[in-house]
């Protein structure tokens, strides 16, 4: 079994919501997930749509491969973590991510990325933005292997091929939707 973020496109108004959750679970500093807007072709259409962005756990993790202090490593259950204590702070991980997932954090000199809320995780609880999110748009998912669910890129998100991120979406949709203007 592996975890990883489900985020339907159609239901995420971008609240923020997810990103304010995740800053008061970690403490100061600034949130490990993100909200963007977005608009692009998707499934032929001009689409606009909010991508709620933090650390996607991929399959193939560059910032793991890179990081020359091996401050990353792997769970069983696809949870990628990083351990601050060892970090120089070299960066490499955050030029080699093509989401941007780890980010230097200038107050402690090291580099900082979602963990999954790691420790709710093995708890049985959602990670905090999973839970702050007032639309149930953010998910954690539990993959199996051999089994798609959703869609794996959208205009806005980086090249999957290399890093194969466990990240995974619901496309949206022609219709009506509901975006926070401001």
């Amino acid at each position: 079994m592996r975890f990883g973020f489900f985020l339907d496109l159609n239901r995420c108004i971008g609240c923020r919501a997810c990103e304010g959750a995740c800053q008061n679970w970690k403490g100061p500093g600034f949130p490990l997930r993100r909200v963007q807007a977005f608009a692009g072709r998707v499934k032929g259409r001009w689409q606009e749509y909010y991508l709620s962005l933090a650390c996607n756990h991929c399959e193939n993790p560059e910032c793991f491969r890179v990081c020359p202090a091996r401050t990353y490593n792997k769970r069983r259950d696809g949870i990628v973590l990083h351990n601050s204590g060892r970090c120089s702070g070299c960066n490499r991980c955050v030029r080699a991510c093509p989401f941007g997932a780890p980010r230097y954090n200038l107050t402690i000199g090291k580099v900082e990325k979602c963990d999954l809320c790691v420790e709710r995780i093995d708890n049985g609880l959602p990670p905090a933005c999973v839970e702050a999110c007032p639309v149930k748009a953010l998910q954690v998912l539990q993959l199996d292997e051999g089994k798609e669910v959703g869609e794996r890129w959208v205009p806005g998100l980086a090249d999957v091929n290399i890093t194969r991120p466990t990240l995974r979406l619901k496309a949206p949709e022609e219709g009506e939707r509901f975006f926070l203007v401001g």
